[in-house]
């Protein structure tokens, strides 16, 4: 990169510079990790989107946290391995292959299984690397050349090896148990893509008879008549006085004649319905649970299509299942046994894809022992191996680790991983590497070649991403990729995905590698509109990063991410306005070196900023350190809105609104050698903050170190992170300026609070000055006078005059005699009225806040915006009333 620097363009526009800046350090290999360095490694997992996904809000976030770190991490020195990659994602993928195929008005099922799958990879390879594409406008300086694919030949040799050891360490099975059925895709699906949706139906109560008790009935209520044809029991609570005699006795299922058993479960709640329950194990998940319990039997009477199957009574039998309800509720109506009906809003789970109510079905499956594997990975959060960012996390992580359940790994679809299993022809199970092995194994069991079958199903997607901080690196071969970047550093990602992938990272990686896979667990909040609701199609609130990026930036979008996360994992809001915001800051970066250019101030080889001389210079080598520290402590505390603030703070307000304009005079005066030292010492700050900056803002940043001619032989990208000498802070320049500053913002607040004329030039009185005040008034009596308009300053002699405005900084009082620049009277009037209607404004808030009834029913974000907007007004009333005090006193 060149060292000659170039004219600053007089307007800043990211859409010319992020391209061309990314192109270069691409080609340049500056994100490129080196396995044989001596560095030391850092390691950041990139959590594989969908290969048929396109960069959302989420995506944009997580991924500005780990460009940050990864950036910050490479300058610092280390060797910096963000591995990228995409995930095969089964059910989305063959998704969207299926709908192509059905526009085409064919199934996969008219391709059959091999074309289909070809057809998919056909697929993958003309559109799977959009996202990829999208993720480098955003900035990711990820390992392209590493790039893995969940599918890719050296990852399924990991899922294959992993299948085949669990199995033969018996930690994989098969299993007959309750699973989410998605009746329109035909497959079972895990519990992260289940949506449950807030549905209006109703609760029917059906009286059973009690056998041997002619005339008495138990009563249970149910949201879904249909499934009764396969309840196998009632529950009711233990101490429930209304049952107690009914315990161990039987009751008649209704339209069945089935005889089922009372049971005492304390599943049953004395408060809810009629306080008895019916248990169909076979179709519900807290019943499974019951039915295991008590040793229930567990009849399916719903088949894989949603239909009534052989196991209910015949005229139920081929209907769908909610056509059945509707012919049970007549029927029991018929029978008398319909004891009332109430409307009822409940969470009905629907499938995310398929767009259709689950259905929990009783199916064969392949199963991981979740429990064995979990405990060496609860254990190792115990003794701090890993550590999840917030705390709070920790406690979620311990309590779904230590309650977990058998994962179920298989799916029934075409495009994944196939299950590395084959049958023989008594059903024998035969789990190998290959068909060769297979059938070598199959021949020792029965003493002859047999046919074998293989499994149809493939892995759920979450198995072999579980893998991925170690296959990624060319496990199970002995690379040294391995050696050296596993385990990982930091994994960002989001809460959401807690326990589907980072739990089962955990417990693949240390079953397999004997490490964790990663050391910290940085989790993030979801991404909101501005009002903190959450973004759908249906509300119409969902916005795109990438039109962000093209209106404003994606330097713009990444600060207000940073400036966003906080730890804590809250949610993050979003706004045009916001992102409008930060596109200002970059653009008042760019104004700034542009005045640094045309005024001189280039980087001056051999500069040291220990020796300047100049009080504004030491004052501003002394913040720019402060600043660095802050960044590096929030940083490494991965505070990252506590860094993005002091950045923003200092590079706006200290460097751009305080320095520069101290700066000045001395860069239009005749002093040559403070003029220099102020050129050199202003490139150098520049410098700094373009550094500093380079993680959160890397494309601005990068650009205005090359053009300013910074010298960074690899750019500033391959920069060094600066460290921080304390002899850099000199507290005597720092408390000189500082005090300027407090003694000009203060007038400058009473300049706007009151009115007074930008153009009009006031007097300033100084009451209980001390010496140092006085002396430091007499050092920057010129610099005070022209940032603050002010006629004269000078000590007071006797008392305030009449229609003065008093603001104190430190032990003195600045007396403001006002009544000559503005109505005095006027003034108070319009502060009044103004304290008037915010008072309004606060009184309709708390009348909503104070009632129950809104708190209780309006959505969280609601709320939480009321509360928002009334801090807002209470500061906004106590700034109003400090400047009507300030008036009165000063008229007093």
């Amino acid at each position: 990169m060149s060292d000659a620097p170039n004219k600053l363009d007089k307007t800043y526009s990211p859409q010319e510079i992020e391209a061309r800046q990314y192109d270069r350090w691409e080609r340049s290999g500056a994100f490129a990790s080196d396995v044989g360095s001596n560095a030391v490694p850092y390691t950041v997992m990139m959590p594989p989107p969908n290969v048929t996904g396109s960069l959302h809000m989420g995506h944009a976030l997580n991924h500005t946290i780990q460009d940050i770190l990864v950036r910050w991490e490479r300058m610092r020195g280390r060797d910096a391995l963000w591995q990228p990659g995409t995930d095969h994602a089964g059910i989305a993928t063959q998704m969207v292959v299926e709908r192509q195929l059905g526009e085409q008005g064919k199934s996969r099922k008219d391709l059959g299984r091999e074309a289909f799958v070809a057809r998919v990879w056909e697929w993958k390879a003309e559109s799977g690397g959009m996202i990829t594409r999208q993720l480098r406008r955003l900035g990711d300086s990820t390992d392209w050349s590493r790039e893995r694919f969940t599918m890719d030949e050296g990852l399924s040799a990991a899922v294959l090896k992993v299948f085949v050891e669990l199995y033969r360490q018996g930690l994989i099975y098969k299993d007959k148990r309750l699973v989410n059925w998605d009746l329109k895709l035909e497959t079972a699906i895990s519990d992260l893509e289940v949506q449950p949706r807030e549905t209006k139906g109703n609760l029917w109560y059906f009286r059973y008879p009690v056998e041997g008790e002619a005339g008495r009935f138990i009563t249970v209520a149910t949201t879904r008549p249909e499934t009764m044809l396969g309840d196998t029991a009632v529950a009711v609570h233990p101490e429930d006085p209304r049952y107690i005699d009914l315990v161990g006795r039987f009751c008649v299922l209704p339209l069945v004649g089935r005889r089922i058993a009372i049971v005492a479960d304390e599943y049953a709640d004395p408060a809810q319905g009629s306080g008895a329950v019916k248990i169909t194990p076979a179709h519900d998940f807290n019943d499974f649970e019951v039915g295991r319990r008590h040793g229930l039997e567990m009849i399916s009477v719903i088949d894989l299509q949603g239909r009534i199957n052989e196991n209910a009574p015949e005229k139920y039998r081929g209907l769908d299942r909610f056509e059945a309800r509707k012919l049970v509720v007549a029927d029991m109506e018929a029978a008398e046994l319909l004891e009332k009906v109430e409307p009822h809003t409940h969470m009905v789970p629907f499938g995310d894809r398929g767009g259709v109510p689950i259905e929990p079905l009783l199916t064969e499956q392949w199963y991981a022992d979740a429990a064995t594997l979990a405990k060496p990975a609860i254990e190792a959060v115990e003794t701090g191996r890993t550590r999840f960012v917030p705390e709070a996390a920790t406690k979620t992580y311990y309590d779904w680790m230590r309650n977990i359940q058998p994962w179920c790994i298989s799916r029934q679809l075409w495009w994944g991983h196939r299950i590395p299993a084959w049958y023989g022809p008594d059903g024998e199970i035969f789990v190998a590497y290959d068909d060769a092995e297979a059938a070598a194994l199959a021949e020792k069991h029965y003493g002859k070649a047999v046919p074998l079958e293989r499994d149809p199903d493939v892995l759920d997607t979450w198995f072999s991403s579980a893998l991925w901080p170690f296959s990624t690196l060319g496990w199970p071969e002995d690379r040294p990729e391995v050696a050296r970047y596993y385990p990982g550093d930091v994994l960002v990602t989001g809460w959401d995905i807690l326990f589907f992938w980072v739990a089962r990272m955990m417990m693949m990686g240390i079953h397999f590698m004997g490490e964790v896979p990663f050391r910290t667990v940085y989790l993030h909040g979801l991404v909101r509109d501005q009002h903190g609701q959450k973004m759908s199609k249906s509300k119409g609130n969902v916005m795109d990063p990438l039109d962000l990026i093209e209106k404003y930036g994606a330097d713009a979008l990444r600060f207000m991410f940073a400036s966003a996360s906080a730890v804590g994992g809250r949610d993050v809001k979003v706004s045009d306005a916001r992102v409008e915001g930060y596109r200002n800051f970059a653009t008042k970066l760019w104004n700034a070196a542009r005045f640094c250019e045309m005024n001189g101030c280039a980087p001056k080889p051999g500069f040291e900023p220990l020796f300047v001389k100049q009080t504004v210079n030491r004052w501003i080598v002394g913040k720019t350190a402060e600043t660095g520290r802050q960044v590096d402590a929030a940083l490494g505390e991965y505070r990252f809105n506590e860094a993005a603030a002091a950045l923003y703070q200092f590079t706006w307000g200290t460097f751009c609104d305080w320095y520069i304009e101290f700066a000045k005079p001395v860069l239009l005066g005749d002093d040559a050698a403070a003029k220099a030292e102020t050129q050199a010492t202003a490139a150098w700050t520049l410098g700094r903050i373009l550094v500093l900056l380079h993680p959160f803002m890397p494309f601005v940043t990068e650009e205005l170190a090359e053009k300013l001619g910074y010298g960074h032989p690899h750019g500033l990208i391959r920069a060094a992170w600066p460290e921080w000498d304390d002899a850099l802070v000199d507290a005597g320049a720092a408390a000189e300026m500082d005090w300027v500053i407090r003694f000009v913002s203060e007038i400058r607040g009473v300049r706007s609070e009151m009115n007074v004329p930008p153009g009009a030039k006031i007097e300033a009185l100084l009451q209980g000055a001390s010496g140092e005040t006085l002396r430091r008034l007499d050092t920057n009596r010129d610099l005070v006078s022209r940032l603050a308009r002010l006629e004269t300053v000078a000590p007071l002699a006797g008392d305030p005059p009449k229609g003065a405005v008093q603001v104190v900084v430190d032990e003195c009082t600045i007396v403001l005699p006002l009544a000559g620049v503005i109505d005095i009277a006027a003034e108070r009037a319009r502060l009044e009225r103004e304290i008037g209607k915010i008072d309004g404004e606060i009184r309709k808030i708390d009348g909503k806040l104070g009632n129950e009834a809104f708190v209780a029913k309006a959505p969280r974000e609601v709320v939480e915006e009321q509360q928002e907007r009334r801090e807002d007004f209470t500061a906004t009333r106590e700034r109003l009333q400090a400047a009507l005090a300030r008036l009165l006193t000063g008229d007093d």
